[in-house]
């Protein structure tokens, strides 16, 4: 039987019990015809929670309400889930880190957004002091994430989940790129959390924000009664009827637009068709030099595609290889959009840290795509460098990155990932 959530589409609170759900593999339900202000008003509502705020969970054996009390419940309602992680200390971790975001994140950003998607009171000193708070609780949770992919072992616990919505509101609504730049491990947690298919699946595409709302003006008080002094008798006004093709014109108007093309693809066809080359790379098992890098070379397009060398700028931070490793696949992932128009190789070098990171790009086109780079985030961590193909020595580069050679450069290969 599924368990019946009681939840504003879209809200991070109904989040965390659906992200939770997805993992422990309990069957959570949104309750299709809840409506905000009438719904939550009701009798039965009110039984659940007297003070009719939203979430609840109807269960079996009652109702819950409080969204970290909900997503505890369907966290352990299944008893084979490891949300709370394998041990005691990593149950009392699981819960620090909820609460840690409950009180030093979520409760900051809220003061932050209500005056600007409520019509709640504005006070700057408060704002002021919301966001300093904000950033020194970012701070500290930055420097814990410079050597550590999850907050909690080794993988996704409830902490992750709690954590990752509570940020939600504040990557899509107040914290701009400039804003979080300060804290890159945070923006890498935050992207590979919402990029893993349980969360994505609820979430949906996640967008952070590029500006700050505007404060909302406040609820004014309602105008005080007018005397009962006669106003004088004014001429009656004749309406003025609109004109019908101006109402015609404005159902059109609200017609959706067609999707605008890529530019990309509006670009002169290339001889150089991607899928064939990445079915060659693909299927090559044997003689890779003779037949893959041989065949790579006589598909190129110079004219339809360019190449790109990449170097991470703080390969000092690369202490700890797993944690490395999952800041690659992290890229990669982000890297989705631009799948039909691009390969590429990321090489993890180094057979103890600090590892170096290093990747080869194959992008459509003579630049690096535009949207690519407003839309991943991971692009501004790079230094990019284009190939220039009449260098033997960068061509030989080029070849060495494809085929994974080891040693590379001198150094140990500790992994190498391919985006295609």
């Amino acid at each position: 039987m599924a368990l019946a959530l009681y939840a504003i589409k879209g809200h991070k609170s109904g989040f965390k019990a659906l992200i939770a759900a997805e993992y422990s593999g309990v069957q959570v339900k949104l309750v299709d015809n809840f409506e905000m202000g009438v719904t939550n008003k009701s009798p039965e509502y009110l039984k659940m929670n007297p003070i009719g705020k939203v979430p609840v969970l109807k269960t079996p054996d009652g109702a819950v309400f409080e969204s970290n009390a909900i997503a505890r419940y369907v966290a352990r309602a299944n008893t084979d889930c490891t949300l709370y992680g394998s041990s005691l200390i990593d149950y009392a971790h699981v819960e620090q880190w909820i609460d840690f975001s409950s009180l030093e994140i979520d409760a900051n950003i809220m003061i932050w957004l209500r005056p600007r998607i409520e019509h709640a009171m504005y006070l700057p000193p408060a704002e002021e002091a919301a966001i300093t708070a904000l950033k020194r609780a970012l701070g500290a949770l930055n420097s814990y994430l410079a050597s550590n992919t999850y907050l909690v072992g080794h993988s996704v616990t409830l902490a992750d989940i709690v954590m990752t919505c509570n940020l939600y509101f504040g990557f899509i609504h107040l914290m701009t790129k400039s804003f979080t730049a300060e804290f890159p491990h945070v923006e890498r947690y935050f992207w590979t959390m919402v990029n893993q298919p349980n969360f994505k699946k609820i979430m949906g595409d996640v967008k952070q924000t590029d500006s700050v709302p505007a404060i909302q003006s406040a609820k004014k008080p309602a105008p005080a009664k007018e005397s009962a002094k006669p106003k004088p008798k004014q001429e009656p006004k004749k309406e003025k009827q609109a004109p019908q093709p101006k109402a015609e014109a404005a159902a059109e108007e609200e017609a959706p637009k067609p999707k605008p093309k890529n530019p990309l693809d509006l670009l002169p066809p290339s001889k150089m068709i991607l899928d064939d080359w990445k079915r060659l790379y693909s299927n090559t098992k044997t003689n890779f030099r003779e037949v893959a890098i041989k065949g790579f070379w006589e598909m190129y397009d110079p004219k339809g595609y360019s190449l790109w060398f990449c170097d991470y700028k703080y390969n000092e931070e690369n202490t700890v290889s797993f944690v490395t490793l999952n800041k690659v696949g992290g890229f990669l992932q982000r890297m989705d959009l631009a799948r039909k128009y691009a390969f590429g190789k990321m090489l993890v070098i180094g057979s103890e840290p600090p590892f170096k990171v290093k990747g080869l790009w194959l992008f459509r086109g003579q630049e690096i795509p535009q949207f690519v780079i407003d839309e991943c985030y991971d692009m501004e961590l790079y230094e990019w460098k284009k190939v220039d193909i009449s260098d033997e020595v960068q061509k030989e580069r080029v070849n060495q990155m494809i085929e994974d050679q080891e040693p590379f450069e001198g150094e140990a290969l500790l992994d190498a990932k391919c985006f295609k």
